[in-house]
C-alpha cells in the first residue's frame, strides 16, 4: 500500500496571528488516515514568531509540531513554503502532507509536489480502501460525480476539502486541553522570496467564514421566489444561536444574498449540525457543498426535488407557508 513509511505532515493554515480552522480539520482527516497507514503526525507551522500557535496547537491536540521559524516571514508568500518544505523534506522521509485545498493549500502544494516528484490530490473528501488500495475520493464534473484516486508515488501531497471533516478540535470551541501535549520543536531556516512580495491583505467580498463555523445554517433557493421572502430565512435563523444564512448560486447571482453565502462547490463547503434547505432544489454542485452535515431538513413544494434524496426530513410546502407557522411556534415554545 502506498505511503507505508515516513511521517503523515499537516501544514498548518494561519493569518493575522490565529490557527484557521482548516488546521483542526486537517488533523481530523490525518486522524483518520493514520487508521489506514499507521504512520505518525506532525504538523508543521512556519512563519516568523509562531512558537505561540505551534504551543497551542500541541496542547489542543496532544500531536507534535515542528516550528520552521522564518526570519521575515510575517504573511504568506508561497514561493517561501515551496522553497523551505522543499529543503525539509531532503532530510525527513514524507508518507502524506496534508493542506486545505483553500488559497494558500492550492497555491504552494501542486508546484512542491513536482519539485517533490510527487503526486497531488487536490478537494480530497474522503478516504476510501478499494480492493486493499488506499484511494481517495474527490469530486468532478461539477459535483456530479466522484472520483477515486489512487496515488502512485511514494509521497503524496493532498488537498482536502475544507468543511468536509468535523474539526477534532478548535479555540472556537474551547475544548479541554490534551492531557498529553505535543512536542514543539523549532527549526530556523532562512528563506528571502525573489519574484514576489506581500504588499497587503483586503478582506474579500466573499468571506465565507461565518458559513463554515455555524452551527446551524438556513439556506435559500430558487423557490424563495422573491427577493422580500429573504427576511423569512433570516428570521427562521435567528432562533438558532450559532447560526448562519446561506443560499444556492441562482440566488447570490441575482443579488439577493452576498457571495460569501453561497454554498456550493463555488462557494463554501459546510458541515453544520442542522441544515435547512429552504425552497432549494438540490443542484449537484450545492448538495456537494452541504452534504457533511450532521442533519438535514428539506422544505420544497417538489417531492422529486433531489434534496429530498438526502434529507432526514422532508417538508412538501410551499416555504412562505411553512416557514411562518414554524417561526410562530418556535415563538409559543420560547415564551412557556
Amino acid at each position: 500500500m502506498i505511503g507505508m513509511d515516513g511521517t503523515i505532515y499537516i501544514i498548518a493554515e494561519h493569518c493575522g496571528g490565529k490557527i484557521r480552522q482548516i488546521t483542526f480539520e486537517l488533523l481530523s482527516f490525518a486522524a483518520q488516515l493514520q487508521k489506514k497507514c499507521s504512520l505518525p503526525i506532525e504538523v508543521l507551522i512556519l512563519g516568523e514568531n509562531v512558537s505561540g500557535m505551534a504551543k497551542e496547537i500541541s496542547e489542543i491536540s496532544g500531536t507534535n509540531v515542528t516550528v520552521l521559524e522564518i526570519a521575515g516571514l510575517t504573511d504568506y508568500n508561497g514561493e517561501v513554503y515551496r522553497s523551505v518544505l522543499t529543503q525539509f523534506f531532503k532530510n525527513f522521509n514524507s508518507g502524506f502532507v496534508c493542506a486545505g485545498h483553500t488559497s494558500q493549500g492550492t497555491d504552494f502544494a501542486p508546484g512542491l509536489s513536482i519539485r517533490m516528484n510527487a503526486a497531488n490530490i487536490t478537494g480530497v473528501r474522503e478516504i476510501v480502501d478499494i480492493e486493499g488500495e488506499l484511494c481517495f475520493a474527490r469530486s468532478v464534473y461539477g459535483g456530479k460525480r466522484i472520483a477515486h484516486v489512487r496515488p502512485l508515488t511514494e509521497t503524496v501531497f493532498l488537498n482536502v476539502q475544507p468543511g468536509v471533516f468535523k474539526p477534532l478540535s478548535s479555540p472556537s470551541s474551547s475544548p479541554s486541553p490534551s492531557s498529553s501535549p505535543g512536542e514543539v520543536r523549532l527549526h530556523e531556516m532562512k528563506c528571502l522570496p525573489e519574484k514576489s512580495r506581500f504588499i497587503k491583505r483586503k478582506a474579500s467580498i466573499a468571506d465565507t467564514g461565518a458559513l463554515c463555523e455555524a452551527d446551524v445554517i438556513v439556506s435559500a433557493g430558487n423557490g424563495i421566489e422573491d427577493e422580500e421572502n429573504i427576511g423569512l430565512v433570516y428570521d427562521l435563523a435567528g432562533f438558532f444561536s450559532k447560526s448562519a444564512v446561506g443560499g444556492s448560486r441562482i440566488v447570490c447571482d441575482r443579488g439577493w444574498l452576498a457571495y460569501g453565502q453561497q454554498v456550493g462547490i463555488t462557494g463554501a463547503t459546510v458541515s453544520p449540525k442542522l441544515y435547512i434547505a429552504c425552497g432549494i432544489s438540490g443542484a449537484a454542485q450545492h448538495l456537494a457543498g452541504m452534504s457533511g452535515a450532521e442533519f438535514i431538513v428539506a422544505v420544497n413544494k417538489d417531492s422529486r426535488a433531489a434534496v429530498m434524496n438526502i434529507a432526514d426530513v422532508c417538508v412538501i410546502e410551499d416555504i412562505t407557508t411553512f416557514i411562518p407557522l414554524l417561526i410562530d411556534t418556535l415563538n409559543q415554545g420560547s415564551s412557556k
